[in-house]
């Protein structure tokens, strides 16, 4: 499936109106939460004025109604009552004030009068007019609250709402004032001077704010109970802590703890007192200490705002689609340039190399690109061209060093063994090139039925160049070598050739040796090579061979070198090889060295020419790792066992 393509201009539009989108919606909450609080700030303001106006006017009606049992009691202390100007002033008062619904003085019980233990006439409005329950009552009223609390307080109380049974029977509220009279000089309570509000009053008075659709207004007494409520069925039956404790909400609880407190606030409401996440400004009534609070439903005070904002976001919507599709056609007709551009560009990718550019009339980055592309398509044509001939040529040269390196091969012996018919020794060696041709050598022959010649050499430098002067000089050394002429004469004589026309300084190291392999005696010379190792059958530590250091081959024209002889027993094992062994390096560039060689010839328990040989390269390409080769390796194992015997293992 093929992944679906976005362009250019898709790209540029698309990122533009990110960008655009990313600022609109940061300018939208911000202004949406700054017009939030504005709208809630209002709504706290104006709810405070019609909370506070409305607590005024009750406060202004209930200390209207306060000064009139004050004014009653104030005139109970200075002078006596008979029973006839006593209800005579209690229906005055309810005569002059309609907003009591009813009256009374209750006296201590016998004060009045000591033939009557409780005397507490009272009168109060019933359907427009006047009734009164009696100048009697028939129960003992000193225990009532409306009597007990001013009695025992000293000051006037308003009650907690309460069904008035036997008087009115209605829920109401009263206020009582306690009275007193001097006997002998000491002030002595005497009774209290009761007027009965009823709810029905202040429940219309409440019911008459009306603020926004659905928000409305109620009262709490001094408790929490509800004594105003549009809900009817909390009216004297619940109160905010016991719906808060239905609820478990402790934020009603806390609320309602300021109101009884006194306090005044605008406070958030969830749903459990409302129904509907609100806002809710409360303030106290002093007198009473009761406390008004005016619900407003969140959703309607922010009705508008949201109103607006549904119209900012669809004004958003359709101006984005409008700039998009302007920003398209604009970013379309910039980028159709670099459209175009980019289809011949891939037609060079393709390896179209003589598709023709696009000519742009604009003198701006476009043509700026468009030119570098022709001058790229230009180069590129040429570079493959020339690539074509370098590869032909670089293909023809490894055909050459591969061929070179099979010619060089062929050079060494490499037939093993080489002379089976002799078991008076056993030789093998082998080389491998750092590069197709390398510059080590080693040869063996045969110069008589009693001796053999072998040799190894290391040539400076690498590549075809060492490899040609290794071919010289193993040639010349084999056309040379003679049973009658001693190794130090086979090095002069080669030395004298390779110095002729050397005008390129090249040189090689060069150790050679002819063994009587009847007698054991090994004569040998050095041209600056590393000195042989040799391996005892009598299973001592191997030692280096004593050579004199002379210099190399190809140097100096008139160079000396001269002939050593050792004596090689029988089970004895002459090692040689070039630097490529010890000056080999591991990933850490430490060396392989003279010692670890040591080591490993001092574990060898085998006498056999090939074994040792493949011991010693086996060490090296373990030390090495992975570490590519670096330099031309080459080993020579040469194994004098004397007359043929059987063969047994070495000592050791």
């Amino acid at each position: 499936m093929i992944p679906f393509k976005k362009s250019l201009a898709f790209k540029i539009a698309s990122l533009t109106l990110l960008g655009t989108a990313g600022v609109f919606i940061a300018v939208f909450y911000y202004n949406y939460a700054l017009s939030r609080q504005t709208v809630l700030k209002t709504v706290e303001e104006n709810t405070r004025y019609l909370t506070l106006a409305t607590v005024h006017k009750i406060e202004n009606t209930l200390l209207g109604i306060e000064k009139v049992p004050r004014f009653l009691a104030a005139s109970l202390e200075n002078q006596l009552y008979t029973r006839n100007t006593l209800l005579q002033s209690i229906e005055n008062v309810l005569h002059t004030n309609p907003e009591i619904y009813g009256t009374m003085v209750a006296f201590e019980p016998f004060f009045f009068d000591p033939d009557i233990r409780y005397y507490g006439p009272y009168i109060y409005r019933d359907n427009g007019a006047l009734r009164s329950t009696g100048e009697e009552t028939a129960f003992n009223y000193c225990f009532w609250d409306w009597y007990l609390m001013p009695k025992e307080l000293g000051r006037p109380v308003w009650s907690d709402p309460y069904f008035d049974t036997g008087g009115g029977n209605i829920v109401m509220t009263t206020f009582s004032i306690p009275f007193y009279r001097k006997v002998h000089d000491e002030k002595i309570f005497s009774g209290v001077v009761t007027a009965d509000l009823s709810l029905s009053w202040l429940e219309e008075i409440v019911s008459r704010i009306s603020i926004y659709r659905s928000g409305y207004a109620f009262l709490i007494s001094q408790s929490g109970v509800f004594v105003s409520h549009p809900n009817k069925n909390l009216i004297m039956n619940e109160s905010v802590f016991s719906i808060a404790e239905a609820t478990g909400d402790s934020a009603l609880r806390n609320i309602g703890r300021n109101m009884i407190l006194g306090k005044e606030g605008f406070v958030p409401l969830n749903r459990n007192l409302t129904g509907k996440v609100s806002r809710m400004y409360y303030a106290p009534l002093q007198s009473s200490g009761w406390s008004l609070g005016i619900v407003v439903p969140e959703d309607e005070l922010l009705a508008d705002l949201h109103t607006l904002i549904l119209k900012l976001v669809l004004i958003g919507v359709i101006g984005f689609t409008l700039l998009f599709l302007v920003i398209i056609s604009i970013s379309g007709k910039m980028t159709r340039p670099i459209s175009t551009l980019a289809d011949k560009t891939l037609e060079i990718a393709k390896g179209n190399l003589d598709v023709e550019l696009p000519v742009s009339k604009s003198n701006d980055e476009i043509a700026d690109l468009t030119t570098s592309f022709e001058n790229m398509r230009s180069a590129l044509k040429e570079y493959i061209i020339d690539l074509k001939e370098t590869t032909a040529i670089k293909e023809r040269i490894e055909s050459e060093l591969r061929i070179a390196h099979t010619i060089q091969m062929s050079f060494l012996p490499k037939h093993f063994p080489p002379f089976p018919e002799k078991q008076e020794f056993d030789i093998y060696a082998t080389l491998i090139p750092a590069k197709e041709v390398g510059g080590d050598l080693y040869d063996f022959f045969l110069l008589d039925d009693r001796h053999l010649f072998f040799s190894i050499g290391d040539v400076s430098g690498k590549g075809v160049p060492a490899a040609l002067f290794m071919a010289v000089s193993k040639t010349l050394m084999k056309g040379i070598a003679s049973e009658n002429i001693p190794p130090s004469s086979i090095l002069e004589r080669t030395n004298q050739e390779l110095c002729v026309d050397n005008d390129t300084m090249m040189f090689c190291t060069v150790f050679c040796g002819i063994l009587n392999f009847m007698t054991g005696e090994l004569a040998y010379a050095n041209a600056g090579h590393n000195p042989p190792l040799i391996i005892e059958s009598s299973g001592s530590k191997p030692r280096w061979l004593n050579v004199t250091p002379e210099i190399m081959l190809g140097v100096m024209e008139d160079a000396v070198y001269s002939t050593q002889v050792t004596i090689m027993k029988p089970g004895d094992s002459l090692i040689l090889y070039t630097d490529g062994v010890t000056e080999a390096m591991d990933h850490e560039n430490k060396l392989y060295s003279n010692d670890r060689l040591i080591r490993t010839l001092q574990t060898e328990k085998s006498d056999c020419a090939q074994e040792i040989v493949e011991n010693i390269l086996l060490s090296v390409r373990e030390f090495v790792g992975t570490v590519a080769q670096s330099d031309d390796i080459t080993v020579l194992s040469l194994t004098f066992t004397g007359r043929p015997h059987p063969k047994t293992p070495r000592i050791g």
